[in-house]
């Protein structure tokens, strides 16, 4: 039995920056000389240096001021709430996002931020409700697709999840992250062919996709290819050499290929990672099959 990888990973708009756009980012326009400063800006200007500076608890104080001195300025706000976000605030996050909805009803970022963060407290209906309206505000706005196929898939809605990340893969082509949950609905629906080209696609994106690497090699393993799924157990491994799964699927290849001493080793290894990250679970699975290889060897 392969280690499950059927995990969610919510992603989350970039910090607004003053002064020239970025792609996928919001704006704030800066003030000519002379002209007066819109109020909270300077507060929110003082934040987002903070941020850079990595001074996050200065900056979410300055995000706050920035609000109180103007509560309709919503990328104070939309600023607060990814810095709550990074501070694991989810409900005050979540909060500071909504604020900056209600502040600015076209923000699509601020209602995929919304929608992303609700997810993450799984909180899924509103969250699809969050996103879909993302997508309506910004029909090209890939991380909102990206976080409503993950709500769809979490929702039981297959179709509808994969729709949604097929339009986040051609939207963000840079991201890994659409075609990996691609491939790990097409896996549960027994198709393994699109699985697998979904899973190459994401790996070819980010070659250090230690989850993508894995969950191609379960696929290949289930196909009966043991040298194509043991190369991608061992890329698995060498993108993160702490992702246990990694020497856990190598090690079930190598049972199957009667090459018990390989398959003892790895199994030790995965037992002993699984064990240091608190996973007792699989730390007890990975010592069963052990003590399989074990009895195997003369």
């Amino acid at each position: 039995m392969l280690v499950s990888t059927r995990r969610f990973s919510v992603l989350l708009g970039l910090a607004l920056l003053l002064g020239s756009p970025a792609p996928g980012l919001a704006q704030i326009t800066i003030p000519r000389e002379g002209s007066p400063v819109e109020a909270g800006v300077p507060e929110m200007s003082r934040g987002i240096q903070l941020i850079q500076n990595g001074q996050l608890d200065a900056a979410i104080a300055a995000f706050q001021q920035a609000t109180q001195a103007n509560p309709r300025l919503a990328p104070a706000y939309y600023n607060l709430g990814l810095a709550l976000r990074q501070k694991s605030d989810l409900q005050a996050s979540a909060t500071a996002f909504y604020q900056a909805t209600q502040a600015d009803p076209g923000f699509a970022l601020a209602f995929a931020n919304l929608g992303a963060a609700l997810l993450e407290g799984s909180n899924l209906d509103l969250a699809g409700q969050y996103l879909q309206r993302a997508t309506q505000l910004d029909p090209n706005l890939g991380i909102a697709y990206y976080n409503l196929g993950l709500v769809r898939r979490r929702q039981g809605s297959q179709p509808q999840a994969i729709a949604a990340l097929q339009q986040a893969a051609r939207l963000s082509p840079s991201a890994a992250e659409p075609s990996y949950h691609l491939g790990l609905i097409y896996d549960e629906q027994r198709q393994p062919s699109e699985a697998i080209r979904s899973f190459e696609r994401a790996i070819a994106i980010n070659p250090r996709y230690a989850e993508a690497h894995y969950s191609l090699g379960s696929v290949l393993m289930q196909q009966g290819d043991l040298n194509r799924a043991l190369q991608a157990f061992r890329r698995s491994a060498e993108a993160n050499p702490s992702y246990a799964n990694a020497y856990y699927g190598a090690g079930l290849v190598f049972l199957r290929q009667n090459n018990y001493p390989e398959a003892r080793r790895v199994f030790q290894y995965a037992q002993t990672l699984y064990s240091s990250q608190g996973n007792s679970r699989w730390a007890a699975s990975a010592a069963q099959l052990l003590q399989q290889a074990q009895s195997q060897i003369r």
